[in-house]
């Protein structure tokens, strides 16, 4: 059986509960999409928050990484000290330990002293007085008699243990001088020491003016000098009397000759120390260098004419040389000076053996070589000139 024909009321009433229940279905949409929006803002606060406490605990992982780092630097720097103290303290107990051992010994020191000093409470003060007068005087007189012993044989005795009235010599007083260690010192008259160990020093004025040039260093000579001739007279002097300079064209001599230098060797030594001068006005160097040497150590050396053989030819030139008998102001006639006369005696040393025969400085002549060329050499004094 069919249903019966819908109505227009019926429509109407189920057409109203349609749109009722999409009323409510539409509410119910509407609350569910706020409540969707709510969630979703609150998750956003929440991944925001997430965020922020993410930030936080990263920067406070840093913060306690570096914190720890400070910490584990700051233990290292507590072990380090903390050794150190205990160095510190060892060294302290060992030192304790060592004024501890000082102490005995002095306490024992000073037990010994109480006892000599109850001991020489029991002797008479007159008896003990003289006793040690009688010995200090016959220890003075010991040491007088060795004394002049000493003086007489040559020695050099300290001012301050001399007392020349009351020794004993031959000569009738004792020459008192400042040695070069800046002592005062008593010798019997011109008496040298025979240890060679006290030079008499000079002052300043009493040495030559190419000697006091010597002595001054490179600026000092260029301040006091402009001439080049000049600073390389006093260079040319050092090297002879210095043994430490190294680059010396002196050869040593014998005889009337006490050391000289040739024209040629004074041309090539002269081109070492101003280094890119040409070799002729080396040569005008060498004229003017001699000149100046000559003036400045007011003519203590002379110059001559020498005459020697080479390659079969035979040739003459100037040589510079000082003689044997020249008074050189702090050195000995004959002889070059201390430094050099202990160079000497330790080549005399070692001749013969090959393996120091060349260990003093270089451009020195042997006495053979120096024989030789000193045959041909005149006595007379020449001018300061250069041939060849």
């Amino acid at each position: 059986m069919r249903d019966p024909q819908p109505t227009l009321e019926s429509l109407t009433d189920r057409l109203e509960a349609v749109e009722r229940a999409l009323e409510t279905r539409d509410d119910r949409i509407d609350e569910l999409e706020t409540k969707l929006e709510r969630r979703e803002r609150r998750l956003d606060e929440l991944e925001t928050t997430v965020a922020e406490l993410e930030s936080r605990l990263e920067t406070q992982d840093e913060r306690c990484a570096e914190r720890a780092r400070r910490l584990e630097a700051h233990a290292d720097e507590l072990e380090s000290h903390t050794e150190t103290l205990e160095t510190h303290t060892k060294r302290l107990e060992a030192h304790a330990d060592t004024l501890e051992s000082h102490t005995q010994r002095l306490e024992t020191h000073t037990q010994r002293l109480e006892s000599h000093a109850t001991l020489l409470e029991t002797i008479p003060t007159t008896t003990r007085l003289e006793a040690a007068l009688n010995k200090a005087n016959a220890n003075k007189r010991r040491i007088r008699e060795l004394q002049a012993r000493e003086l007489e044989k040559g020695a050099h005795l300290r001012e301050t243990t001399v007392d020349p009235a009351e020794i004993d010599l031959e000569c009738d007083h004792l020459e008192r001088f400042t040695a070069d260690d800046g002592r005062a010192y008593y010798r019997v008259p011109d008496a040298a020491d025979p240890l060679e160990r006290t030079d008499t020093r000079l002052a300043h004025g009493d040495l030559l003016p190419i000697q006091q040039l010597a002595r001054m260093d490179e600026e000092l000579r260029r301040s006091a000098t402009d001439a080049l001739p000049t600073r390389l007279a006093a260079k040319l002097w050092k090297a002879r009397a210095d043994p430490t300079v190294g680059d010396d064209p002196w050869t040593e001599g014998c005889a009337s000759v006490r050391e000289s230098v040739t024209a040629s060797d004074l041309k090539h030594w002269i081109r070492r120390q101003e280094q890119g001068i040409s070799e002729t006005y080396a040569k005008k160097l060498v004229s003017r260098t001699i000149d100046a040497i000559l003036e400045l150590s007011k003519h203590r050396l002379a110059v001559r004419k020498h005459s020697q053989r080479k390659n079969g030819l035979e040739y003459t030139e100037r040589r510079l040389i000082l003689p044997a008998d020249a008074e050189i102001p702090g050195e000995r006639t004959g002889s070059r000076s201390s430094e050099s006369e202990h160079e000497r005696e330790h080549d005399r040393d070692h001749e013969g053996d090959p393996t120091s025969a060349n260990l003093g400085k270089p451009g020195r002549a042997t006495s053979s070589e120096s024989t030789s060329e000193r045959q041909s050499d005149t006595d007379r004094p020449e001018t300061a000139d250069v041939l060849g």
